[in-house]
């Protein structure tokens, strides 16, 4: 498994500019959407961009306790997560809340980006999945995790 799956969809961005964005990405692409098109999955088995909004809710999570773990460690074992398992609560969950919660989070996050060292972005952590990778690895992941579910609602809304 390669350290950052989603680096593709980075391409070479700075990921900062990306993880400032996205929130109000997402808020303009669900506003003009009608509750049938937020929870219409485009297949069985695959998610609803609702249900997507979640998710990016849950990395969000996730990502924060990564990225303050890895900070105040000095080496850091991060735990991966079965987000289909997680994914089978996400029926108690509407639109409005999912992106309040992130964008809260992510807003956390970007702060906590702030105090963010040169050293810091070398900082070493451990996916038992993915590898030992750095700190700043962990950053452009969110970033082009961000980046493959915009792109995913996009199509959805389009449909």
């Amino acid at each position: 498994m390669e350290l950052n799956p989603y680096e593709k969809f980075l391409a070479g961005q700075e990921p900062i500019p990306v993880l400032t964005s996205t929130a109000d990405h997402l808020a303009a692409l669900t506003t003009p959407l009608s509750g049938a098109q937020i929870d219409r999955a485009p297949a069985p088995g695959k998610w609803s961009i609702r249900e997507i909004a979640a998710h990016l809710a849950d990395c969000e999570l996730v990502f924060s306790f990564r990225l303050r773990q890895t900070l105040s460690q000095k080496h850091a074992l991060i735990r991966p997560f079965d987000q289909n398992a997680w994914a089978t609560r996400y029926g108690a969950y509407d639109l409005d809340s999912a992106l309040a919660l992130f964008k809260a989070a992510r807003n956390w996050n970007l702060r906590l980006l702030t105090t963010v060292s040169e050293e810091d972005r070398h900082r070493p952590t451990t996916h038992p999945e993915r590898g030992t990778m750095t700190f700043w690895t962990l950053v452009e992941t969110m970033a082009g995790h961000d980046i493959n579910h915009l792109q995913q609602i996009e199509r959805l809304a389009a449909t």
